[in-house]
């Protein structure tokens, strides 16, 4: 039985003796149960869960198996997602099997906490097929108001490293349901295959065979129990975390440009709101560079029509001391030049000549460096006065001219 069937038959299953508690609905029984375990088992400064939760759904057949490698390396995380179904097939699920007990929310909610207080995932966790139930959703929202309770509990202590302000993120890639019962069904050939192979090549691994990749009519009621239950259990998070609705009906490397797209770093999402403040007064790169051609015109303007005579001097060295060195090295696109010429101890003269280059296509930087140059030696005493000599070092970049070889 699939992890989806041990829940979605959840509700009708009648209660197993000495575990009355499958039949409790309310998530707050459920939760505050589970807490309390946690809390004296591990310690309430011990309870730490992952900074990042990447809640995974989807339709069958949508690609999360397929997409949560590259979901992981956008995120930079490198532990394996939290499978549901591989947590149902634990030792500890399977001991509640043998006693003949369903798994049911309680214990999935408390399969999942468990597995989530291992340190491998303290910076970021997948959760592949989790929640899929109302009451697991209800159960989800409890553990976060949890995680920043404990925050603000650990907030000015040195534990507060470990207590981070959570970010969470609903992804559901979606797929219709044609689309879903032919991957499905490809699949189950897929598997069907590499299963006929597998009886003639000893130690050929085999992969997970769903008898509803073998029946269209299963793969559809598959496709209903998604939209019936799992869809309406993540929708219900969408106005709470950050929800990301991934088209997964094309190709492979859509897909990943869709995640792409939906995954780009937001820092007031994700860091702290006392980082937040401290990095206000830096502006972000995407900002600067929103009116940085209508600037750049107005500063040009402004220097020839208030500072002309300077304007023309910058120009004039340009033209004579840098363009020549430039023009030599067209084809490699990168020309260096040392000058210490006076003309640029004013800031203002150096902020035109990179404000010139930047205008006419070229990438321009300037570097001063400052040299101690003996200048005096005081024979009686023998102290040495020194000068200092101001170098400035101008990098040219642009794109160079290629040239065919044969």
């Amino acid at each position: 039985m699939t992890a989806l069937n041990d829940q979605a038959q959840l509700a009708n299953a009648p209660a197993a003796p000495k575990r009355s508690d499958l039949e409790i609905k309310d998530a707050q029984i459920i939760f505050s149960s589970i807490w309390r375990e946690l809390e004296a088992e591990f310690g309430a400064e011990n309870l730490r869960f992952p900074k990042e939760l990447i809640l995974l759904g989807g339709a069958p057949g949508a690609g999360k198996g397929t997409n949560t490698a590259f979901i992981s390396k956008v995120r930079g995380l490198t532990c394996q997602p939290v499978v549901i179904s591989s947590l149902l097939k634990s030792p500890e699920a399977q001991k509640l099997k043998d006693a003949g007990s369903m798994v049911g929310d309680r214990d999935v909610i408390g399969l999942v906490l468990r597995e989530l207080l291992r340190p491998e995932y303290q910076d970021g966790a997948i959760l592949d097929g989790f929640p899929r139930t109302n009451v697991q959703v209800e159960c989800l929202k409890l553990l976060v108001d949890k995680m920043h309770a404990l925050r603000r509990e650990f907030y000015n202590t040195p534990l507060s490293i470990h207590f981070r302000q959570p970010t969470i993120h609903i992804m559901v890639l979606f797929v219709d349901e044609k689309e879903s019962v032919a991957r499905q069904l490809k699949r189950g050939r897929e598997t069907k295959a590499i299963m006929e192979m597998a009886s003639r090549t000893v130690g050929t691994p085999l992969p997970e065979d769903r008898p509803t990749d073998h029946d269209e009519s299963l793969a559809r009621r598959r496709y209903r129990v998604f939209k019936e239950q799992t869809w309406e259990a993540l929708q219900s998070l969408k106005e709470i975390y950050h929800y990301h609705f991934i088209n997964a009906q094309g190709p492979v490397a859509e897909v990943e440009q869709n995640i792409l797209h939906e995954l780009e770093y937001q820092s007031t999402l994700e860091l702290d709101s006392r980082t937040v403040d401290r990095l206000r007064g830096v502006p972000v790169a995407s900002q600067i560079i929103i009116h940085a051609r209508q600037e750049l015109v107005k500063r040009l303007d402004s220097y020839e029509l208030e500072h002309s005579a300077q304007f023309a001097s910058v120009v004039a060295f340009i033209e004579e001391k840098i363009l020549p060195i430039v023009l030599r090295h067209a084809i490699s696109g990168a020309a260096h030049i040392n000058t210490e010429d006076k003309l640029l101890d004013d800031p203002q003269a150096l902020a035109m000549l990179i404000d010139v280059f930047s205008e006419r296509g070229y990438h321009a930087s300037v570097d001063i460096h400052r040299i101690e140059i003996p200048d005096h030696i005081d024979l009686a005493t023998g102290k040495v006065t020194s000068r200092v000599k101001k170098v400035y070092r101008i990098e040219i970049r642009f794109q160079g001219s290629e040239i065919r070889r044969g």
